[in-house]
């Protein structure tokens, strides 16, 4: 029998180490949906690791096969993935959403490059859209409507995590930076590998997608007023402190070749009160 409590709290603790800015959103959620929050996290977790954490290519994609075949139930779920299907189903969120986060990650194994806009958005929709859906659940957002919008802010999110991951990213061979981007830029995914993309080539990509993310941003914005009050300034503190990473960012002139942006802990107390004015007005 699966102890679903013991699985709670192992979540927490991954979401603890490993989640910072959506630790502190998650301080603004009841207990319940925190836990639940906790664990659709530590799913997600364990789907990157699957690939990331691979000592080679099959082993990443042998292991990314067992959490999918114990999705569709054509194998035994080992305790989390039993859990997270649970709740998602007591949600009502179709297990395909995960397993299209799955197919996204999947991408990740090996050499990436994108192509163009396209490319990219199709990646931040399967690896970050879908969480706002399983969230949308989570947090109790019943109204159709809201889709887009959740969407909107998991792809908001995953292209401030590109911006803020380049350098990061071009180490274990991957560009999440359109090709078509930076061959306007004067440069290309094969210069990036390489150490040697002009830092302005690069940092005026990083701007420009910024600016794109804000666009996903603004729309996220908008739909706020699906999520149930109790849970909605959960949501816009991780939005407000999530995007103050394109800020720093930006105060560094897009150079992400830089150093990790990080948004220091008095700018995420900033924003959390610029959330708090966001969700006040929301509620007239």
């Amino acid at each position: 029998m699966i102890d679903r409590d013991q699985v709670v709290r192992e979540s927490r603790s991954v979401l603890a180490r490993h989640a910072r800015t959506f630790q502190l959103a998650g301080h603004f959620l009841g207990a319940a949906r925190r836990d639940e929050a906790a664990v659709v996290y530590a799913f997600c977790r364990l789907v990157d690791d699957a690939i990331d954490e691979a000592s080679d290519l099959d082993a990443g994609a042998t292991a990314l096969a067992a959490v999918e075949a114990e999705l569709r139930e054509e194998a035994p779920a080992r305790p989390l993935v039993a859990v997270f299907a649970a709740l998602m189903a007591e949600h009502g969120v179709d297990v395909g959403v995960a397993l299209e986060l799955i197919a996204g990650v999947r991408s990740d194994s090996g050499p990436v490059a994108l192509a163009d806009d396209a490319a990219l958005l199709r990646y931040c929709y399967r690896v970050a859209g879908t969480v706002g859906l399983m969230m949308c659940g989570v947090l109790g957002v019943r109204d159709p409507s809201a889709a887009p919008f959740a969407l909107d802010l998991g792809v908001a999110m995953q292209l401030t995590n590109i911006c803020r991951d380049v350098a990061e990213d071009a180490v274990r061979g991957r560009v999440y930076l359109p090709q078509a981007r930076l061959a306007r830029a004067g440069t290309g995914a094969a210069d990036l590998l390489a150490g040697a993309a002009p830092r302005v080539a690069v940092s005026a990509v990083v701007l420009d997608l910024l600016a794109l993310a804000d666009r996903f941003y603004a729309s996220a914005d908008a739909g706020m007023r699906f999520i149930p009050w109790p849970s909605r300034l959960a949501i816009l503190v991780a939005s407000r402190v999530y995007r103050a990473i394109g800020q720093v960012l930006r105060a560094r002139r897009g150079d992400a070749l830089a150093g990790r942006a990080v948004v220091s802990p008095m700018r995420r107390l900033g924003w959390t009160a610029a959330a708090l004015a966001r969700f006040a007005a929301t509620l007239l």
